[in-house]
């Protein structure tokens, strides 16, 4: 993730490096653009008068299809108004100009600004690159570095700045097409500052059809294990996910009178809004699809040792079909293994002891392991941890200890496979997983646990990202439009 931020750095610095030559070349000259009432008029019927005469230049003015275009140059940094009237002393337009420091004349009625088209065709670049930079390093990213918050950003992200990289590109050819009568650089900052909602928008249909499914394989749950808190997860989120969007559509379908700030802040409300649902959006959408990548994911064989996570069992000592599920898992990996390349790796189930329960987790898979004809040499337990952190980290310090291998693949249930590889990272043992296969109508529900528990592990870090975009796009409201 690193390494892609750069990326990213670099190519913003490159952009604007391009952008500033390109302003370069084309010179200080701005084109006003103004429509006229009267379209019978021409050039010779305009008269034109500085408020403070000095700091631009007009070049000779150009009438087509009942546009005024006049070419505006900048002489020396500071505000005017020049004001259009016809021969016979009617107001045509008002042209209010700041000229920068810089030479940047800058259109308050439009918001147009000396080089304004060449901006937008440099942000639209720019939202289609980060797109390409984001997905070719979630496509890269394999073997255990898979397993990372950088892979979620990456694959989340990746479509939010390729859809803003659309939004922008029709944003820009509706400015090249029509700058000044429909889409002026003022409806492209709007355009720019609602992109969140935009995205929000364009995805609104899949969010609908996953909230519906969820609640539907959450029906399913409630029939085959009943009601509690811990299965009414997918529930949760599909109603917060239709609620959202709701809230969404509501916002921005109301039609806001007042002052040009009560707008702006009416606008920049909504957009805020939208940014945290994004969010919300794309780091779901990010978790999702690493989840099931992982959970479709099978290592190369050549494994040292093959840890197998626990979870509860029965209070006689039986594997639950889950645990079972686990521990067949690594087995069939084990012998698979055997088979094709002749290694014999450690299976190491790894799992201490609960306070209800008669044995520990890694006894009790031990115990089933031997049963299935395992020999004893290739099996060592770990019976200390109590979460799948430790599962790691305990499982890391025996490796070392035993000093045989470094080629490490776990087992556990499917949904859980990504979230144990973000915790196998964390603990400093590189490997990779393979999962095992659960009931179509429990596995939504416990998949979205795996996706909270991601996202709760990483608050001050998720907090940040969300309002670093917060901040982004509420001044690009309350500045912008």
């Amino acid at each position: 993730m690193k390494k892609t931020t750069i990326q990213v750095a670099v190519l913003a610095a490159t952009l604007l490096a391009v952008f500033l030559f390109c302003r370069l070349m084309a010179g200080n000259t701005y084109i006003a653009r103004v429509t006229l009432p009267d379209r019978q008029l021409s050039d010779e019927d305009l008269r034109f008068t500085d408020e403070a005469p000095g700091i631009v230049r007009r070049g000779d003015p150009d009438i087509r299809n009942g546009v005024l275009s006049v070419p505006i140059q900048p002489v020396q940094p500071g505000r005017t108004y020049v004001d259009i009237d016809d021969e016979h002393g009617n107001d045509i337009g008002l042209l209010p100009l700041d000229v920068s420091p810089f030479g940047t004349v800058y259109d308050r009625s439009s918001g147009g600004f000396t080089g304004d088209t060449i901006a937008l065709w440099a942000f639209t670049f720019f939202c289609f690159a980060v797109a390409i930079i984001m997905f070719r390093t979630y496509k890269s990213m394999k073997g255990p570095s898979f397993y990372s918050y950088g892979t979620i950003y990456t694959a989340g992200f990746s479509l939010f700045a390729l859809l803003t990289g659309v939004t922008m590109l029709i944003v820009t050819l509706r400015h090249v097409l029509d700058p000044h009568n429909h889409f002026s650089m003022l409806s492209a900052y709007s355009a720019i500052s609602s992109a969140s909602w935009q995205f929000m928008a364009i995805t609104s249909p899949l969010v609908i059809l996953f909230a519906l499914a969820m609640a539907i394989s959450n029906a399913a749950l409630w029939r085959h294990e009943g009601f509690s808190a811990k299965n009414a997860l997918g529930i949760g989120i599909s109603l917060s996910l239709l609620a959202g969007e709701a809230v969404a559509f509501v916002l921005y379908s109301r039609d806001v009178s007042g002052s040009e700030w009560q707008v702006r802040l009416w606008n920049t409300l909504c957009n805020v809004y939208a940014t945290g649902f994004a969010w919300f959006e794309c780091m779901l959408l990010g978790a999702i699809v690493c989840g099931l990548r992982a959970a479709r994911h099978t290592p190369p064989l050549g494994a040292d040792y093959i840890l197998i996570l626990g979870c509860k069992f029965r209070r006689d000592g039986t594997l639950t079909p889950l645990l079972r599920g686990r521990v067949e898992e690594a087995i069939a990996f084990w012998k698979r293994q055997l088979d094709t390349t002749g290694k014999q790796a450690v299976l190491m189930p790894s799992g201490g002891q609960g306070k209800d329960e008669p044995l520990s987790e890694a006894e009790a898979m031990r115990r089933y392991l031997c049963a299935q004809g395992i020999p004893e040499d290739s099996i060592a337990v770990e019976d200390r941890s109590r979460n799948t952190f430790e599962n790691m980290a305990n499982c890391r310090e025996l490796i070392a200890q035993r000093g045989s291998g470094t080629k490490v693949v776990y087992a556990t249930t499917n949904y859980h496979v990504f979230r144990s590889g973000v915790w196998a990272n964390l603990a400093g043992l590189p490997a990779e997983g393979v999962g095992s296969r659960t009931k179509w109508w429990y596995w939504p529900n416990a998949f979205m646990r795996e996706c909270a528990g991601l996202m709760l592990n990483r608050i001050p870090q998720e907090l940040l990202l969300l309002a670093a975009m917060l901040v982004f796009f509420s001044a690009l409201s309350m500045t912008l439009g």
